[in-house]
């Protein structure tokens, strides 16, 4: 530790650095979604053919509800910026199953087909999945963009602090 300068004992200076950790707390969050987003698209395009599942019936596509939540500090308070403004973090609410009615095909050798020769498919459209995984990936790099261009703040802060 010989020649490294100490922080000083700023408080403008700490409330930057404090403002660059919630930037990445915001950007962490993102990912965090987006990586459910992600894995919900997986299952969806893997399960594109499946007729049976433990509850009966063909799967059923899922999605991924997401909010918005205040975001907090260890001690409670809600973090604001200098216009007052609330910061807010994302967070996976739910994972929710699409109701719509299963696909109807006419297959009649198929084994789960019905008397008229139908088997229910899930209502599952590859394009629209496709589209979906795209918009999530080109999320998670805009998140990680916001992530490394705070930390890049924050270093270089810190640098001048010295």
């Amino acid at each position: 530790w010989v020649g490294v300068k100490p922080f000083k004992k700023n408080k403008n200076f700490q409330r930057m650095i404090m403002d660059f950790l919630t930037n990445m707390k915001i950007s962490a969050s993102g990912l965090a979604v987006q990586r459910k987003r992600m894995e919900t698209i997986s299952s969806n395009l893997a399960n594109m053919e499946t007729t049976r599942t433990p509850e009966g019936g063909p799967y059923r596509r899922k999605d991924v509800l997401i909010t918005a939540l205040p975001l907090e500090n260890e001690f409670g308070n809600t973090f604001k910026n200098e216009l007052g403004d609330k910061l807010s973090r994302v967070q996976v609410a739910d994972v929710i199953e699409d109701q719509s009615e299963p696909r109807l095909v006419y297959n009649p050798k198929h084994p789960d087909a019905n008397d008229l020769g139908y088997v229910a498919l899930p209502n599952i459209d590859q394009m629209t999945e496709i589209v979906n995984m795209v918009t999530t990936q080109r999320s998670f790099e805009a998140n990680i963009t916001a992530l490394n261009a705070s930390k890049a703040m924050a270093i270089r802060a810190i640098d001048l602090g010295r």
